[in-house]
């Protein structure tokens, strides 16, 4: 009997192996496999290399180690900032204030909008002729501060960070949902035991959401890592490299330069980090413990 329903349970998984096998597993293990080749498509060649795309992007890609530092830079916010903007909000909708659903919905729509549709806004926004902030500036006679913000070195990155730090209607969702979930005579035995509001937050509510807090944080990072078309579509990595993350160049190697070999040495670099930082991140939280 157990042999039989063994047997039913390969043959319902056999799709999803399968297709998990042809969509992840062997494009990583080609991913995996070239980064050690000089490998390029036009002229066609493929010329084993060993790790000299490793050394080279490590130990000489001026521009590698500067797109690194943006991306670390750019998890670390998301993954505190981000997140703790998100939480905040939860923990007060987790209260049911007046008109919380409605805030709660609000809040939500930077999140439903598409990459691409924020990028132009922004692009609006910021726009050194037109744009709300310099024409604000200059209302107020401030005309001394008007920049062109996505593309003057001194502003680009915090331009381009401001975008998405400061949206976090997903993670606000995520963490709200868990936090209503939670059985409400935990609550009541604090509030009994006098337990002010703060200390319902951070020593009851927080500790029991930590699962999700962690699920949200992941999701974080794993966002910069995958950060593309709003990049692109902003600043295209500039000016000069200022705004280029480990996407961007892999694209641009690929693309531009037709060197996908070292491409998909970036493509391994990015993988790794991810599972760093999920790593790094259940570690922190100790959600294994449970």
């Amino acid at each position: 009997m157990q042999r039989r329903q063994a047997g039913w349970i390969a043959l319902f998984l056999l799709p999803t192996v399968a297709l998990f096998l042809t969509i992840y597993a062997v494009p990583l293990g080609m991913t995996l496999f070239t980064s050690l080749f000089d490998y390029r498509l036009f002229p066609s060649r493929m010329e084993f290399v060993g790790l000299a795309n490793y050394v080279q992007l490590f130990a000489r890609d001026a521009q590698f180690h500067r797109a690194l530092v943006s991306n670390l830079i750019w998890i670390v916010l998301h993954t505190t900032v981000h997140i703790a903007i998100g939480t905040i909000l939860a923990l007060i909708l987790y209260k049911k204030p007046r008109g919380w659903k409605a805030v709660r919905v609000i809040y939500m729509i930077p999140s439903i909008i598409s990459n691409a549709a924020v990028a132009m806004i922004f692009v609006n926004i910021y726009n050194p002729s037109y744009g709300v902030i310099n024409s604000f500036l200059k209302s107020v006679g401030l005309a001394g501060m008007q920049r062109n913000w996505l593309y003057d070195p001194a502003t680009s990155f915090i331009s381009i960070t401001i975008i998405w730090t400061l949206f976090s209607g997903y993670n606000t969702t995520l963490i709200l949902s868990q936090a209503l979930s939670l059985d409400d005579s935990v609550i009541e035995a604090a509030k009994v035991d006098g337990a002010s509001r703060l200390q319902q937050d951070f020593l009851i509510v927080l500790p029991l959401v930590k699962h999700m807090l962690a699920t949200t944080m992941i999701m974080a990072a794993t966002y910069m890592l995958q950060m593309f078309d709003l990049i692109y579509l902003t600043t295209r990595g500039g000016p000069g490299v200022t705004t280029t993350n480990l996407p961007l160049m892999l694209y641009k190697t690929a693309m531009t330069e037709n060197n996908y070999g070292y491409a998909n040495t970036m493509g391994v670099v990015v993988i790794a980090l991810g599972v760093l930082c999920m790593t790094l991140i259940n570690k922190l939280l100790n959600t294994r413990e449970d």
